[in-house]
C-alpha cells in the first residue's frame, strides 16, 4: 500500500487504495503527530460502511476517539417545525455549525475532557454529551455524509478535519445494506426500500460529487465481511 498519509486536499486527484482494515489502521496512526492532536474524516454514501470502518479503527487504536457527525441531527420536532422531517439525513437536517465547532475545539484540547453528543437510533434522536473525547487522545475520528461539502457550513466542518477519506463500495452491496439498516430500526421493508430511493440515493448523488475533495478513495478488501 502506498504513502497516502499527507493531507492533500484541493491539490489533485485523490488517490485510490484497497485496503484491509489492518492496513487502515496503520494509516490512521501514521497521522498521530506528538504534542498534537489531529483528526480524520470517513465520509461516503449512506451505507457505504462508515460506521463499521470507524467502529473497526476504534476497537484497534485505544488512543483515537470517535465523534459521530450524525450526533448532530436536529430534533424531530425541529424538522416537523422545518417542514424537512420526511428528509431527515439531508445536508440542511444537520446542525453543521456546532459540528464544526465542536471539531474546532477539539483540534484544540485545553486538558479538560469534551462532550459531543451522540444519535440513538433506536430513539431516532441526538443524546447531548454522551461521548466523553479525553483530553490525551492524539487523534479524533469522525464519520458522516457531508463532511466534504462546500456549501451550508459544512466548509467550516471539512477546515475543522486533518484528512478524510472517502469510502467507496459498490452500488450491489452498498444498497441493499442501506435498506436492511432501516428494516432493523423499525421500518417495513417496502418503506425502508421507498425511503432509500426518494430520501438516500439523493443524498447519495450529492455525497459522489464530494469525492473529488477528499484525501484518499479507500475500497476495503473485505468490504463484503460488515
Amino acid at each position: 500500500m502506498a504513502d497516502t498519509s499527507t493531507s492533500r486536499r484541493g491539490n489533485s486527484a485523490p488517490s485510490v487504495i484497497q485496503a484491509t482494515i489492518p492496513e487502515l489502521v496503520a494509516l490512521a496512526r501514521s497521522l498521530i503527530m506528538p504534542g498534537q492532536r489531529r483528526v480524520l474524516g470517513i465520509t461516503g454514501a449512506p451505507g457505504a460502511g462508515k460506521s463499521t470502518l470507524t467502529a473497526a479503527l476504534t476497537a484497534a487504536m485505544p488512543e483515537a476517539a470517535l465523534v459521530p457527525m450524525d450526533g448532530f441531527h436536529l430534533a424531530n420536532a425541529e424538522l416537523l417545525r422545518l417542514g424537512r422531517r420526511d428528509r431527515k439525513g439531508a445536508p440542511d437536517t444537520f446542525d453543521a455549525d456546532g459540528y464544526a465547532a465542536l471539531l474546532g475545539r477539539l483540534r484544540q484540547p485545553d486538558g479538560q475532557t469534551i462532550y459531543a453528543p451522540l444519535f440513538d437510533r433506536q430513539l431516532e434522536e441526538s443524546i447531548g454529551s454522551a461521548l466523553p473525547v479525553s483530553p490525551d487522545a492524539p487523534l479524533v475520528i469522525t464519520e458522516g455524509n457531508y463532511l466534504l461539502l462546500g456549501t451550508g457550513g459544512w466548509e467550516r466542518v471539512g477546515a475543522a478535519i486533518d484528512a478524510v477519506w472517502f469510502l467507496e463500495v459498490p452500488e450491489a452491496l452498498r444498497l441493499p445494506r442501506l435498506i436492511r439498516r432501516h428494516q432493523q430500526f423499525g421500518k417495513s421493508a417496502e418503506v425502508a426500500e421507498a425511503w432509500v430511493q426518494q430520501v438516500d440515493e439523493g443524498n447519495a448523488r450529492l455525497i459522489e460529487a464530494t469525492r473529488a475533495r477528499a484525501d484518499l478513495v479507500v475500497q476495503l478488501v473485505d468490504a463484503g465481511q460488515g
